[in-house]
């Protein structure tokens, strides 16, 4: 009996030691090595959308991971089913040790895939392919005041930032009680031209998983308009709720629907759009790669999204809808000018020599990283024209200069740029002297738009305090950015920037004063008051205007006309006055000091005596300086 026993366990170790036929176990290899190679390649097309298209390297990098994924588990596989044989013989030929070497040459075919691809990117690159690169954006050179008509309204101005917008759009979704706690307004606003006039746009978002799981049958019901004129957003319910969305998840996603029935398409850039009747749609830019396998990326389309219905129509680029408004997104014009402005003479030219080279000017997003390994961006402000909106750009030479050579000006939707040689200051430069005109508030600029005062190219800018809400609004003269106006409303500091180059408003322009003499301005109301040590006293003359200027000893710059504060011209360098002013207009002036004589002298616009403690008068000492003439079209 106990024989019979042990005669048992040694025949089923025997039946459990036997090593597996070679033909199962290379198919239990491949299997486990092609299902391992399939979670790779479902991972890539459905989270992460890769383009089933060669010009795409997220393609190739796919394939390297999924060949070597399946080569590690295909070769695991038959290490472990061979485990305890490796020296016997598995075919009569071959032992399982090599067989499951020979199979380690598996992994040559993911190392080919990422040499090819290494190639592939490196015989892009700009130093082979300079002129090729270099005339991907055409390029038109045009003249100012002939291309962007001179802004005389203030209602096709668009000033607003996102930021300024995310916050008014906010505020009005908050008092919705029924859509507050269930959604919220996407940070993505999209500056578009809504029937001739600028608005900033975006959808309502889905607040979590969770909160789309509760509404997907509903779809989002609706979207956020906000004007940047009036500084008013508005609430637009939508006819029937938005469903494919990009804040919903699996089929719902407004990306993965568009790639599920163009899986071969490059796209990218989806944002929200309204056409002329206020319908909501999404739009995504199709690109193409023009330079080798990898390189010159451009725009050759658009795919339009309706997301009630999950409708979907794509355009060549000459086909696009006239309401769409965005298919050259700005990040990516910036990139091909700075091909062109850089490699039009040859790559070598653009390292060494550098002549002639260009770029849209760059900044820091933080003052301290100019010191640090970070690389500065490109930005832009937007422009309202011919229905169209159009990003502008200064231009700046490749040595990072502070000055501006010109300026850019680039349709969204059709690609269509053009080139104007106005030298000046960079925007950021804007933004500051704009600051410096109320330093002690504290305010921050937005990033400038630019628009065309009869002819002078000018910055437009809003002022805002610590919380993002607007303050003030801010002009800047391109050519002399010392030039400055800020008032609390649009039109007020376009009036003002006006009589400060001597034009007058609209209204006055539209009616020219009887017997040729020149129509008096509104008084100016003091809004401060400061005590000042004159440090340097400039006379200015525009368009027959003589202008003082006054410099402190703190670079503060005040001005007034020379006709209205005739007293004025009493005082010079080192005198001590006490001013009201608003902006940097002197409302009223008042020497204190001349020479350590005291005086209270208040030189009114009409030249008289304001108040007077001692009734000295210090004498008429005059500091003459060149007069500094400045022409305008």
């Amino acid at each position: 009996m106990k024989q019979d026993k042990i005669h048992k366990f040694h025949k089923k170790s025997r039946r459990r030691g036997t090593p597996p036929t070679l033909a199962k176990l290379r198919l239990q290899s491949a299997l486990t090595g092609a299902v391992a190679a399939a979670v790779i390649l479902f991972i890539s097309f459905y989270f992460l959308l890769t383009p089933l298209n060669l010009h795409a390297p997220t393609l190739w990098i796919t394939a390297f991971l999924a060949t070597l994924v399946f080569a590690l588990f295909n070769n695991l596989t038959f290490a472990l089913g061979c485990q305890g044989y490796e020296n016997e013989m598995a075919n009569g030929k071959s032992s399982w040790r090599e067989l499951s070497e020979k199979y380690s040459l598996l992994y040559f075919i993911p190392l080919i895939l990422l040499a090819f691809t290494i190639l592939a990117a490196f015989s892009g690159i700009s130093a082979f392919h300079a002129g090729a690169y270099a005339s991907l954006l055409k390029v038109e050179d045009a003249v100012f005041e002939d291309d962007l008509a001179e802004t005389l309204g203030t209602d096709s101005i668009a000033l607003m930032d996102t930021m300024s917008a995310q916050m008014l759009g906010d505020r009005e979704i908050g008092s919705l009680s029924n859509v507050v706690s269930q959604y919220n307004v996407s940070d993505d606003y999209t500056q578009i031209d809504f029937n001739g006039s600028p608005k900033k746009v975006a959808a309502l978002d889905y607040a979590g998983f969770f909160k789309w799981n509760n509404n997907k049958g509903e779809g989002v019901p609706g979207y956020v308009t906000v004007d940047p004129v009036s500084m008013a957003a508005a609430y637009q319910e939508c006819t029937s709720g938005m469903v494919y969305v990009p804040s919903a998840y699996f089929g719902q996603d407004a990306a993965r629907h568009i790639r599920m029935h163009y899986p071969t398409v490059m796209f990218g850039n989806l944002h929200f759009e309204i056409d002329e009747e206020g319908h909501p749609y999404y739009v995504a830019s199709v690109y193409d790669k023009t330079i080798s396998l990898f390189g010159g990326k451009t725009v050759k389309g658009a795919i339009i999204l309706e997301p009630s219905t999950g409708e979907l129509t794509r355009y060549d680029l000459a086909d696009v809808p006239v309401w769409v408004d965005v298919v050259y997104d700005g990040d990516l014009i910036c990139e091909q000018y700075n091909w062109y402005g850089t490699l039009q003479n040859g790559f070598v030219n653009s390292v060494f020599g550098k002549k002639g080279c260009k770029q849209v000017t760059t900044y820091y997003s933080d003052d301290e990283d100019e010191s640090d390994d970070v690389a500065p961006t490109s930005d832009y402000g937007f422009v309202a024209k011919d229905s169209d909106i159009w990003i502008y750009t200064g231009i700046t030479s490749v040595n990072g200069d502070s000055s501006n050579i010109g300026f850019l000006l680039a349709n969204e939707r059709t690609g269509e740029t053009h080139y104007y040689e106005i030298a000046g200051a960079d925007e950021k430069s804007a933004m500051a002297a704009a600051e410096g005109e109320v330093q002690e508030k504290g305010y921050q600029a937005s990033f400038p738009s630019l628009i065309n005062v009869d002819g002078n190219p000018t910055y437009i800018m809003v002022l805002k305090d610590a919380s993002g809400l607007v303050k003030l609004y801010a002009a800047v003269n391109v050519e002399q950015y010392n030039l400055v106006t800020t008032a609390a409303t649009q039109a007020e500091c376009m009036n003002r920037y006006r009589s400060l180059l001597g034009l007058g408003n609209a209204a006055e322009e539209s009616t020219p004063p009887a017997d040729g003499e020149n129509a008096p301005r509104e008084p100016l109301t003091a809004t401060d008051e400061a005590v000042i040590r004159i440090q340097d006293i400039r006379y200015i003359t525009i368009d027959g205007n003589t202008y003082i200027y006054l410099i402190d000893d703190k670079d503060g710059l005040y001005r007034a006309k020379a006709s209205e504060h005739e007293e004025m011209l009493l005082l010079q360098a080192g005198d001590t006055a006490a001013i009201t002013y608003t902006g940097k207009e002197i409302v009223t002036c008042t020497k204190k000091t001349s020479g350590g004589i005291n005086t209270d002298d208040a030189l009114a616009p009409d030249g008289s005596t304001v108040s007077s403690s001692d009734g000295e008068n210090t004498g008429d000492i005059q500091k003459k300086l060149p007069a500094v003439t400045r022409k305008t079209s």
